[in-house]
């Protein structure tokens, strides 16, 4: 009986690990080659794990919430056909291959001795298991380990899952005082720790918020809470400034206009205003240079490659910055091809961890929004941000050989954001007024 073990794929030099969020088969399922097995998901970015094999899903090594390390086992599949399942598609639980006992043998060992969080199941005084996860849900919401023990967990064997423990977050301070999880003794739980609960203050749930009748309680999804943390971890680390300088992009404005149908036919890509503005961007980081950079300490790293993040807005309202590496070395098609395909498979969640991480500068095109202005918070550990708005007519003063005339122009705001630390104000200014610049100084008779 051939066996073949599904292993956590590597998804980029800064991912040591993963956390298993869905199984999308069960066991004695049938896998087709390519067929997703589950979801995983990383501090980066979620996604799927296909099997590179057809066959039958002989046993899960870990279960849901469960937390991975790259290249470890997560999955034994029989590739030796139908004789791994009884008639009723189920395994036959007496079968257990000497494969499969040494890979669970080896997980086991590897959880035993992985380190702290990566793969670590923490088990309590009474015998429960808990995962990473749920842990870490724990120790924010301040749940001492007698509170966490009182639960009714829903997951294999009683566990405590991940929906179990947030379900009981969303009803912790609404509970009656009599009731089973309020009445376990949660204070004698923290006595070294006495003000834990309460310490909270960038935490919303350290707040007494009013609840009114009909009002709908909603827990922030994974992303939601990563993109809450780092954007508040931005503000506290970076004393924010924002220049703004209105840009008159009338030729851009024409000029795509005029070659948007021919390009599509061309290269067979649409044509937007966002890769007209990165190329600008570039150009203006090639002439200041101290845009691109980072700050590790009192140590100012200066970068050599100009990798350009660009947001982008995610069905479920989330927001995920793809990267575009070496941007300097694109022409204007090759930003437009990147663009369109990193903001494609954004919104189908296909996107690799290594895609959103390595950025150096970040524009974001509040414009898409109607948006005229914005301030937007610096991507950390960048140093600057700039925010696109829309573009609208406005009249405009234009000065001419035969004197100034009032004419019909295409405008538009820059935002540019910057951490005060390192880029002064001379230099954040000069910068969005230099990126304004190339946008004005557009050739309406320009090739692709």
């Amino acid at each position: 009986m051939a066996q073949y073990e599904l292993i956590m794929p590597k998804m980029g030099e800064s991912v040591a690990e993963a956390t298993i969020t869905n199984w999308l088969k069960n066991e004695g399922d049938t896998i087709d080659a390519d067929e997703s097995v589950l979801e995983i998901a990383t501090d980066k970015v979620d996604s799927e794990v296909p099997s590179p094999v057809e066959g039958v899903l002989v046993k899960k090594l870990f279960n849901e919430n469960d937390v991975v390390q790259v290249g470890q086992a997560i999955a034994i599949i029989n590739t030796g056909g139908a004789d791994a399942a009884s008639d009723n598609g189920a395994v036959k639980k007496e079968e257990k291959p000497a494969e499969v006992a040494a890979v669970e043998e080896t997980v086991a060992m590897a959880a035993s001795t992985a380190n702290t969080v990566v793969a670590e199941v923490a088990k309590s005084s009474n015998g429960n298991f808990y995962s990473p996860l749920v842990r870490s849900i724990a120790k924010t919401e301040g749940i001492g380990q007698a509170e966490l023990d009182a639960l009714t967990g829903t997951g294999q064997d009683g566990r405590v899952t991940k929906k179990d423990i947030l379900a009981y977050v969303a009803t912790r301070g609404t509970a009656p005082a009599a009731a089973p999880q309020a009445a376990a003794p949660a204070a004698p739980a923290a006595p070294a720790k006495p003000s834990a609960p309460a310490a909270k203050p960038a935490d919303a749930g350290s707040v007494n918020v009013p609840v009114f009748p009909g009002d709908e309680i909603i827990e922030m999804d994974r992303m939601r809470k990563i993109i809450s943390d780092h954007m508040v971890m931005s503000k506290h680390t970076s004393p924010h400034v924002t220049s703004f300088v209105e840009a008159d992009v009338t030729n851009i404005f024409r000029w795509r206009s005029k070659v948007k149908d021919n390009f599509q036919k061309r290269e067979g890509e649409k044509i937007t205003f966002t890769p007209i503005f990165i190329e600008a961007i570039v150009k203006a980081i090639k002439d200041f240079p101290m845009i691109n950079i980072s700050l590790d300490g009192t140590k100012i790293v200066k970068h050599k490659p100009i990798n350009i993040g660009m947001a982008a807005a995610l069905p479920s309202g989330n927001l995920i910055v793809p990267v575009i590496k070496n941007a300097d070395q694109l022409n204007l098609v090759g930003l437009t091809k990147a663009v369109n395909d990193l903001a494609n498979r954004a919104r189908n969640n296909q996107l690799k961890p290594d895609e959103i991480s390595g950025g150096t500068y970040t524009l974001t095109n509040v414009g898409t929004f109607g948006n005229v202005l914005g301030t937007p918070i610096i991507n950390q550990p960048q140093v600057a941000i700039m925010a696109m708005g829309a573009i609208v007519k406005k009249p405009a003063v234009i000065e001419t050989p035969e004197g100034d005339v009032i004419a019909i122009r295409h405008k538009m705001f820059l935002s540019h954001s910057y951490d005060h630390r390192v880029v002064d104000g001379a230099l954040g200014g000069m910068f969005v007024r230099r990126v304004a610049d190339y946008l004005e100084q557009w050739d309406v008779n320009r090739e692709f």
